[in-house]
């Protein structure tokens, strides 16, 4: 079958591409397969300059998840431009970089950089990162903050399509959503992780050096569904799924909410090889299920 979308100016082979932060920079993941075989993959949050992240320890596993508080550890634009995207195979798949910064005007810049790069394909803007500039308050909380990134990014992103990751830590995923579509986003991604913590009673201690991290895996599932679903029933822009994707009926039950495409994330972890096999198994379950192409499931749930 044929398993090629296309949307908000974004075209893929097929609808698998990897969450950022769970696959480095793409060339990690070589050894498990060829990355020319993903719709795309989605690098880790690229910062105007480098970042050491936070402390260790900054993952702790927990029933059917995992917590992280990597702190967005990067090489910087720079680096990323000159060591890293030369490297990948962008001709092949798709690129999306995912920005991020502490303002509006840091996110505008970041754009600029990578607007007239060949190489990539796309920017994801991460708008659940702290705004230093607002009290360390999150971006992502706050549709009027949500709509000034976006329209920073869209201003100098070029023909860039501009993807916003939403977060669900948030009580209207639609209204946040919608302060994207405002902000001028082509594509929404959903969702970010959920803000969890895990304690030792042994130690008493927190199990991250942050205190409180990151919660994603299977256990955030049915969170990044129902965003999905209310997002793709109430706005216009395409949708890409994350969340506790391990099989590829977890990726076609993002797609029958409504999803365009999907991004597997965790479970990069524990099956390196994960993303790359579930190509195979979407088109295999597809098949089985009498599908010719996805738009022939593409929201229809019944409900």
């Amino acid at each position: 079958m044929d398993l090629s979308v296309s949307f908000g100016g974004l075209t893929l082979k097929n609808p698998v591409l990897t969450a950022s932060g769970t696959f480095g920079y793409g060339l990690e993941f070589t050894p498990y397969g060829d990355l020319a075989r993903l719709g795309g993959f989605v690098v880790k949050g690229i910062s105007l300059l480098p970042r050491e992240g936070n402390p260790m320890p900054r993952i702790a596993e927990t029933p059917c998840g995992m917590l992280n508080a990597i702190g967005l550890q990067n090489v910087g634009a720079e680096v990323f431009l000159r060591d890293k995207l030369p490297r990948l195979p962008w001709r092949e798949t798709a690129v999306v970089v995912n920005l991020y910064a502490c303002s509006a005007e840091e996110f505008g810049d970041l754009a600029g950089l990578f607007a007239g790069e060949e190489g990539v394909a796309a920017l994801e803007v991460n708008v659940s990162c702290p705004n230093v500039r607002e009290g360390g308050a999150a971006f992502g909380a706050d549709p009027a903050q949500i709509a000034a990134v976006t329209a920073a990014v869209k201003r100098r992103a070029g023909d860039k399509p501009v993807i916003v990751k939403l977060s669900p830590n948030v009580t209207d995923i639609v209204a946040a959503g919608r302060a994207a579509m405002d902000g001028g986003a082509d594509i929404l991604s959903a969702i970010n992780t959920l803000t969890g913590m895990a304690v030792d009673v042994r130690t008493r201690r927190p199990r991250l050096a942050n205190v409180v991290g990151g919660l994603s895996g299977p256990a955030v599932k049915p969170v990044g569904l129902r965003c999905v679903w209310q997002l793709a029933s109430a706005l216009p822009l395409p949708v890409i799924g994350i969340g506790g994707i391990a099989s590829a009926e977890d990726a076609l039950e993002y797609v029958l909410v409504g999803a365009h495409a999907v991004q597997a994330g965790t479970a990069n972890f524990s099956r390196p090889d994960f993303a790359f096999r579930l190509v195979d198994d979407i088109a295999a379950l597809a098949a089985e299920l009498g599908l010719d192409s996805l738009d022939a499931c593409r929201g229809g749930l019944r409900t």
